[in-house]
């Protein structure tokens, strides 16, 4: 006669249990975190698709979005679920290129060695020639600002006429371009990129003399192959200082341009009649 032994169906579970109040709270910090990255809360909801006020309450604390509310807010920051489990800043940290040690005294080293002072956070308004439009000049808004780990980072979208002649989408997720600065000795660097692009621009620049010591002036190279075109050319920044106000204004005049419409300390310092060298 056979005994068989009992089993134990006990689940296996070697970690604490969350409470719901704690996931909905670090979903919440984490959350915040996230949208800070963006001038516009009542924006972020909008192109998220969820309501302002539902927002808040899942920023707060206070509610949890549905399972497919919250796959449509990982998809938009390029998270995974550990938003619920992990402060946001620790996601995905394993194996990031800056943390290498094979390039950290190298690549690293300038990155981490940038100042507020040197390069302050903020919105700039950037000028420069088209790449894509002969004759035309672009005008931009991107927003400088330090991660938690003290790292600068640039964002911006590009321009909604440059996608839809390159036949792109229009949409922000896809004209949405970010990017790392790096200190120089004179200078900054930028490597700039769209989600998931093949192609990336390299910007250098170097502040440069001017009542508000607000101007910085440089260049941005394209990587593109030989023969498609202009691949370099001159570009201006203006620091427009951390308030809203100012960077609406300039978003809303963002896009192609003529040299004529340029504002006309930009256009003395492109020198568009100046080939670049």
């Amino acid at each position: 006669m056979k005994t068989s032994a009992k089993r134990n169906t006990e689940p296996r579970i070697n970690k604490r249990i969350r409470t719901p109040s704690e996931l909905r709270n670090m979903f919440g910090t984490n959350l915040r975190k996230l949208a800070q990255l963006y001038p516009s809360v009542s924006e972020l909801s909008r192109q998220l698709g969820i309501n302002r006020t539902q927002f808040n309450r899942y920023m707060s604390g206070e509610s949890f979005p549905r399972p497919d509310v919250l796959d449509r807010i990982c998809s938009f920051f390029d998270v995974d679920a550990r938003i619920l489990l992990e402060p946001v800043d620790t996601i995905g940290s394993q194996g990031q290129i800056l943390n290498s040690p094979f390039l950290t005294d190298f690549l690293g080293h300038g990155v981490r060695q940038l100042s507020e002072p040197f390069f302050p956070s903020g919105f700039y308004r950037f000028t420069r020639r088209s790449f894509i439009s002969n004759g035309q000049f672009i005008v931009g808004l991107v927003q400088v600002f330090r991660g938690q780990d003290g790292i600068t980072f640039v964002k911006g979208f590009e321009a909604r006429e440059a996608m839809r002649f390159q036949g792109l989408s229009e949409s922000p997720r896809s004209r949405e371009f970010r990017g790392l600065v790096s200190a120089h000795e004179d200078g900054v660097a930028f490597m700039i990129s769209r989600r998931r692009a093949m192609t990336y621009s390299f910007n250098y620049l170097a502040r440069i003399g001017s009542m508000e010591n607000n101007f910085w002036l440089g260049y941005v190279a394209r990587t593109v192959r030989d023969g498609s075109g202009e691949r370099v050319t001159r570009m201006v920044y203006e620091h427009l200082g951390r308030e809203f106000g100012p960077a609406l204004a300039a978003a809303r005049s963002s896009g192609f341009a003529e040299e004529a419409d340029l504002m006309p300390y930009h256009r003395h310092l492109l020198r568009p009649d100046v080939p670049f060298r």
